[in-house]
């Protein structure tokens, strides 16, 4: 028999989790696994002393994958991962194919196959969806915990308000695969996955391709920038909304500005960021199933 350990926090989800621990232990034991339920403890390693297990089952947000891959990482393990959407955005088990249906996603995990899909690796620091600095880019770092659990992704907004606030540009000198160029930028959002919050802003990005998809907001004034943003998101490809496709970039700045990786505070200056094509096991449903 297979082993698995399913890792959960069990305020994710409203408690959709917790509620399901034994129904979801029956899917995976139907599918020959033996899997051990384990309470998330973001102060430990999660795989001490698991460490030939067949199978890491995350139930959580993209955090709390970031939190399991960084985990495995550091120990030098390549075990599959399987993500159960629980979190408040679920950015990267969409772009994996799983349900947003709790149950489902498990058997979609249980009887699916394995691939390789690309994973971001910033300094000593990996991410599975976005690595990302400037305006709006930590709120999510800033939200508490029990405002998300309360009202869902409306507490981004609210944080994100506050932000207009401190909005200053950021200097950098950028070498992207290569080629050279200085900007002074309001967002950066680097993508490794597909979506940001459920919205798809890097129109071409995959976790299959072995790249990054870029977006760099140039700072103007404050109204110009904001209606570039504004024209980008419904479709338009203004001058000072820089896109970019690369695998590997190195990123100087005079200011150590706040980074964030996952929705998890980030790497400091310098920036030395890698995508690595395949690097990461997973678990995905069969070609043609339903979501």
């Amino acid at each position: 028999m297979k082993t698995a350990i399913l890792l959960y926090n069990p305020r994710s989800g409203r408690g959709r989790i917790a509620r399901n621990v034994e129904r979801i232990d029956a899917i995976f034991r139907s599918c020959g696994y033996e899997i051990v339920p384990q309470v998330i403890d973001f102060d430990a390693n999660p795989f001490d002393g698991h460490e030939t297990i067949d199978l890491m089952v995350v139930a959580g947000g993209d955090g709390t994958v970031n939190f399991a891959v960084n985990a495995m990482k550091r120990k030098g393990l390549d075990i599959p991962l399987g993500v159960i959407p629980a979190g408040t955005a679920n950015d990267f088990a969409g772009a994996l194919g799983m349900s947003s249906e709790v149950l489902e996603a498990a058997r979609q995990i249980a009887s699916g196959r394995e691939e390789r899909v690309d994973v971001g690796q910033v300094n000593d620091l990996w991410f599975v969806n976005i690595f990302s600095f400037g305006i709006f880019t930590t709120t999510s770092q800033r939200t508490p915990d029990s405002r998300k659990h309360r009202i869902g992704k409306l507490a981004y907004l609210i944080e994100g308000v506050k932000e207009f606030r401190t909005m200053h540009a950021v200097p950098l000198e950028i070498v992207a695969d290569g080629e050279r160029f200085d900007l002074r930028s309001l967002i950066v959002l680097i993508f490794n996955g597909e979506t940001a919050g459920g919205f798809r802003l890097a129109r071409t990005s995959s976790i299959r391709d072995g790249l990054f998809d870029c977006i760099l907001l140039e700072k103007r004034d404050p109204f110009r920038s904001t209606l570039a943003m504004g024209r980008y998101l419904l479709g338009g490809n203004p001058k000072i909304v820089r896109q970019i496709r690369a695998r590997q970039i190195d990123i100087r700045s005079t200011i150590n500005e706040p980074t964030d990786v996952d929705g998890q505070p980030g790497a400091e200056f310098p920036l030395h960021i890698e995508c690595v094509a395949g690097g990461l096991r997973v678990m995905c449903p069969h070609r043609g199933e339903p979501v």
